[in-house]
């Protein structure tokens, strides 16, 4: 007999950590099980086909908010091509409305509920060695009903998935140290789990070491909060740093309002790159924070953030989340500009998943919340926000993911916010810009972008649009040794000589240099001159050399 763990993942990049831990678990049984992985974007009948080539016996579907609907239409399908094919499903998704899924889905047999290890083992057994009953196996539901709750499981009882990393190359790797989360966020489904479970630290280090020789290229902690133990965070983070193979990135999800100096300190140390956090603010509005249980300091928050900053080593990606309770669109720019203005180097504006099982689906009548009845379940309104605004929010995180968090027109955002009041208010114009001109139809290329966003700032300053124009040049370089000149950058014929000439002085060569000469200087704190230059400063990119942050090329003014 032959079980096979399907994953249908949102990405190629990513990897699914469950059906590799439950194969792990059930180890003795390893050859009878296989692994299945596609991504939502494989047509449902490339899918089937590639199951039916497999030839399984049981299916067992690995189900969250970004692939159940495509799990759901292989079903019938499935019975049709495979009828002997017993059909069971797994996951966060399937967990909470169990009884309804198997009302809805004759084909399936049976739903594991919550953690899947020790379950799918038993599972295993029941059908590879025809042991025991289904009724003894805690943490089930079948169509004769659902059995005893199962414990939760000792963290450090799983083998470690990736003793060959070379299996997962080209995908990040995602590695767990602990279970569970301390706080009761009304919109999380980890609020669920109220215990958090470490896994044995000397175990960490060994399997991270392991990561480390191998260089794998990033390593992504799933942890919900990986901070909630300092004892745990300081041996993990001073392993870490000692052992650092300068080449790996590791990303953590933290509450940095509980990072203490010690932690801060820690991180001080690193190498630029190693690490990046990924801070959950989701509001600044203490009623809303009070309302989704979410105790955070904001306060203290900052201050954190401000102090990493001042490292220049650590990516930081903060997040935000539009439509929680007592959040209006006015107090959503409010909690917006106080994000931006802390400076994240990625600003995730997401919007309210309304999660089965959570305790914001049990008020969601409560808040006036109208919601898709499909994955990913994202909230249309609600007492405080109308369709219409939400609506104008997302054309706003469009904006702020093309501009903003491309990292690529940071010197020309930073002038064309001086003419905003907010800077929630300057993506907002942009957005009324791209509507107007139908661009949020047909998205420009990434190259044509930059013409867009002169246009734009054209548009409210045209009495700048050099200036404009050359700060698009310096964000062009800056990120790219372009092959061909923007089409609104200074015409070089004047400066060709004198530059072939610098670059000979300057013993500059090799094709990772480039020259650019610049009328108006470079965007900087103290100096935030619009006076052009009579003459033009020369810099040089170098792309040789990368902020390992923000991917931008080392430069500086020669002439």
């Amino acid at each position: 007999m032959k079980l096979l763990l399907v994953a249908v993942n949102a990405k190629y990049i990513h990897s699914n950590p469950a059906v590799y831990s439950l194969k792990a678990y059930a180890g003795q049984y390893a050859e009878q099980i296989q692994i299945a992985e596609y991504t939502i974007n494989n047509r449902r009948e490339e899918i089937l086909a590639d199951l039916y080539q497999k030839r399984p016996d049981l299916i067992a579907f690995s189900c969250y908010i970004w692939n159940w609907e495509l799990i759901q239409g292989l079903f019938s399908d499935i019975k049709i091509v495979m009828p002997h094919v017993r059909i069971w499903l797994g996951g966060p998704e399937v967990s909470h409305l169990a009884e309804e899924i198997l009302i809805q889905h004759s084909e399936v047999e049976g739903i594991m509920l919550g953690e899947g290890e020790e379950t799918f083992l038993e599972l295993t057994q029941y059908y590879l060695d025809q042991s025991g009953s289904l009724e003894e196996i805690c943490g089930i539901i079948t169509r004769t009903g659902k059995t005893n709750t199962r414990s939760p499981l000792e963290l450090s009882k799983i083998p470690f998935l990736y003793e060959d990393p070379d299996t997962f190359e080209n995908r990040i790797i995602y590695y767990e140290s602990s279970r569970g989360c301390p706080f009761r966020c009304s919109y999380c489904l980890s609020s669920i789990d109220k215990t958090v479970r470490l896994r044995n630290n000397e175990l960490v280090k060994k399997e991270l070491k392991h990561l480390l020789d191998k260089r794998v290229k990033q390593v992504k902690f799933v942890d919900r909060t990986f901070n909630c133990n300092k004892e745990h965070t300081v041996e993990i983070w001073n392993f870490l740093t000692e052992n650092d193979n300068g080449f790996t990135n590791f990303h953590f999800e933290v509450s940095a309002d509980i990072l203490r100096d010690e932690e801060l300190e820690i991180l001080s140390k690193m190498r630029p790159g190693l690490v990046q956090l990924e801070i959950g603010v989701q509001s600044t509005n203490p009623e809303t924070l009070q309302e989704i249980d979410r105790f955070a300091d904001f306060e203290k928050l900052k201050k954190a953030v401000a102090r990493i900053h001042a490292m220049k080593n650590i990516h930081v990606h903060l997040d935000l989340i539009a439509g929680l309770p007592f959040e209006d669109f006015d107090s959503f720019e409010h909690s917006f500009d106080e994000v931006y203005q802390m400076s994240p180097h990625q600003l995730q504006l997401g919007f309210l998943k309304v999660l089965k099982g959570s305790k914001m689906h049990q008020n969601a009548e409560k808040y006036g919340m109208v919601y898709s009845t499909h994955p990913p379940y994202e909230v249309f309104q609600t007492k405080w926000l109308n369709y219409n605004e939400v609506l104008g929010l997302k054309r706003v995180e469009e904006m702020v993911e093309l501009y903003y968090n491309s990292n690529q027109f940071t010197t020309t955002l930073k002038f064309l916010q001086m003419h905003f009041t907010s800077s929630f208010r300057l993506y907002q114009e942009l957005a009324k810009f791209y509507v107007e001109h139908e661009y949020h139809i047909k998205t420009p290329s990434r190259v044509a972008r930059y013409e867009v966003l002169l246009q734009f700032a054209s548009a409210i300053d045209s009495q700048n649009t050099e200036l404009y124009a050359q700060a698009l040049t310096f964000d062009c370089y800056l990120r790219e040794n372009m092959k061909s000149r923007p089409t609104f950058s200074n015409q070089l014929d004047t400066f060709k000589d004198e530059l072939k000439e610098m670059k000979k002085q300057k013993n500059i060569t090799g094709k990772e240099n480039h020259l650019e000469p610049f009328y108006y200087p470079v965007w900087s704190e103290e100096n935030q001159m619009l006076t052009k230059r009579e003459r033009p400063w020369v810099i040089c990119f170098d792309y040789s050399k990368r902020n390992p942050l923000t991917y931008e090329a080392y430069y500086e003014v020669i002439s």
